[in-house]
């Protein structure tokens, strides 16, 4: 009875240098979401002038291309949430709670700045087709313009920054991917963390990451289908 209750208490480690091979769901949900995020990132970033004291004719120009890049904004979440779901589900029972927790956290909390971030603008294209006159002159216009870039490139970026930084220390402490893709997390989300000032390709660090990270899941399945190893996640 010992023995027994001694082997079912030990926790599976990861032998260092193995990993487990990916689900195509997670590499499939995260290259749409850094496709999506991405292009609606892009899109909202060349149509709106990046300081707030800027004029609002991009309202009348660019109404139509920013309207577009909103309905990207939703599905690209949930793109976001399957990626983080499948990755989890992926470690198992090597997952380390403390910093699964951070992960979840800092993932969630980014795709909730995201959203607001995207309500926002979304709420100014709406205000200003009903009453322009009256958004610009109260102040309301400008009020939110302030809100979006805070939200975006203040709150939102650092928190994808803590989601690299808790994934990056869980790889490294399971051996799940190799340690210069931890090593690499670490650089990038240390950029996001500590970058002061707007500038769209520190905006684009973390779709471009994830969409690096996925192609690479993506190719290990590919190479080495899950089917072909015993006790590896499917």
């Amino acid at each position: 009875m010992p023995k027994l209750l001694d082997t079912v208490s030990e926790k599976p480690v990861i032998p260092p240098g193995h990993s487990i091979k990916a689900p195509r769901s997670a590499a499939i949900a995260g290259i749409i979401f850094a496709v999506l995020y991405g292009s609606s990132l892009v899109l909202m970033v060349l149509s709106i002038p990046p300081y707030a004291l800027a004029d609002y004719e991009w309202v009348r120009t660019h109404a139509k291309t920013v309207e577009f890049a909103l309905i990207m904004v939703p599905f690209s979440g949930i793109a976001f949430l399957w990626f983080i779901g499948v990755i989890r589900d992926q470690l198992g029972d090597v997952e380390d709670r403390f910093f699964s927790t951070v992960f979840l956290g800092g993932g969630l909390l980014f795709l909730t700045l995201t959203f607001i971030a995207a309500a926002f603008v979304g709420g100014l294209l709406s205000s200003y087709a009903l009453l322009s006159s009256t958004v610009i002159e109260s102040g309301v216009f400008l009020y939110g313009r302030t809100m979006i870039y805070q939200v975006l490139n203040l709150y939102a970026i650092r928190m994808a920054g803590v989601f690299m930084i808790s994934l990056g220390t869980i790889w490294l402490r399971t051996g799940v991917m190799h340690r210069a893709w931890a090593l690499v997390t670490y650089a990038l989300a240390l950029v996001l963390l500590l970058s002061i000032g707007f500038s769209l390709w520190v905006l684009l660090i973390f779709p471009a990451w994830v969409l690096a990270v996925s192609v690479h899941l993506l190719v290990l399945n590919l190479r080495n289908p899950p089917d072909a190893v015993n006790g590896e996640v499917h």
